[in-house]
């Protein structure tokens, strides 16, 4: 088995390199001066199960191209099974016609993942379920929900917690995390009048004098949570915390939660850490690493991933 990364997040595959107590393939990716990616494996891959670890996270053109040329070098070089391991999968938000004469660009992605030599996908929390298959190859779909509920359990008292999703779209999902810790649940109707701006209109349940926790896949400007945490507030909740697995986090937004009524944002280290969230004292990082070493050292043995799930 190798394992072999790109520029993407270097701490997480540190992270389940030593893990799975596995070093990581010696491996240059790197630019020309027009910026083109060239890569070279150094080390020998003839008949190996080589697992790529790579999200598709900002710059996320940049980053894809890594991945699928990493995949053609393993390719061209006689890897035996090439498996993608995508903690953050871009253009996963473009999973459907949004309006006429526009693109599934999810669908495309996975058409470039599938023809660039990789034989089996693993992934987290994708933004849309249905992803898994636009993808004609074995896709595994990992679940942040089990590490949450376990910091959740370890930071919070459980008779006063309710789980909160910021949106409609997101009930199934905070519902299985409600159901994990026994706590129940609210929901945030909100309209959205524009892209990027979001607008909170009223609460779908009683959280006054709750801890409550807002549950999502995804926080790119941080408005749906900020604009959640004062509605919640203003409700009567004692407190609002915000629980996400993948912190794009982008243009100013650590910022804005910096400077929100949020008691804190916890999201996982699926997409590498910036400056502006190092700097945000209310934004915290748990690790998925054991999550996606487990699932990388089953594959591996042709064990089962669902259990992973549980």
């Amino acid at each position: 088995m190798k394992l072999v990364t790109g520029n993407s997040n270097p701490a997480l595959a540190k992270a389940v390199s030593d893990y799975l107590e596995l070093p990581l393939t010696d491996c240059t990716v790197r630019r020309f001066n027009d910026n083109e990616i060239f890569v070279e494996i150094h080390e020998n891959v003839r008949g190996e199960d080589v697992f790529i670890l790579q999200s598709t996270s900002y710059p996320a053109n940049d980053n894809l191209m890594e991945l699928l040329i990493i995949a053609d070098a393993l390719h061209r070089s006689s890897a035996r099974r090439i498996t993608a391991v995508v903690p953050y999968f871009g253009y996963a938000r473009q999973d459907r016609k949004s309006a006429s004469r526009t693109p599934i660009s999810a669908k495309l992605v996975a058409n470039l993942i599938t023809t660039s030599g990789i034989n089996r996908v693993i992934t987290l929390d994708l933004h849309a379920a249905q992803i898994q298959g636009f993808f004609d190859i074995p896709t595994d779909n990992l679940y942040g929900a089990p590490v949450m509920v376990r910091d959740i359990q370890k930071n919070y008292k459980k008779g006063n917690v309710m789980i909160v999703s910021p949106d409609v779209g997101g009930v199934a999902r905070a519902r299985a995390t409600a159901q994990r810790i026994g706590a129940d649940l609210a929901i945030v109707d909100k309209r959205r009048p524009k892209a990027g701006v979001s607008e909170v209109m009223n609460i779908i349940g009683d959280v006054s004098g709750h801890d409550c926790i807002l549950i999502d896949d995804i926080a790119d400007s941080g408005g749906t949570l900020v604009n959640a945490a004062d509605a919640l507030l203003k409700a009567g909740a004692t407190s609002v915390s915000a629980y996400v697995t993948h912190g794009v986090l982008s243009n100013g937004a650590a910022e804005r939660i910096a400077g929100s009524k949020l008691r804190e944002l916890v999201i996982t280290d699926s997409i590498s850490e910036t400056d502006a969230v190092k700097a945000a004292k209310n934004i915290r990082r748990m690790t998925i690493a054991p999550l996606i070493g487990e699932a990388i050292a089953r594959t591996a043995s042709e064990q089962s991933v669902s259990s992973l799930l549980d």
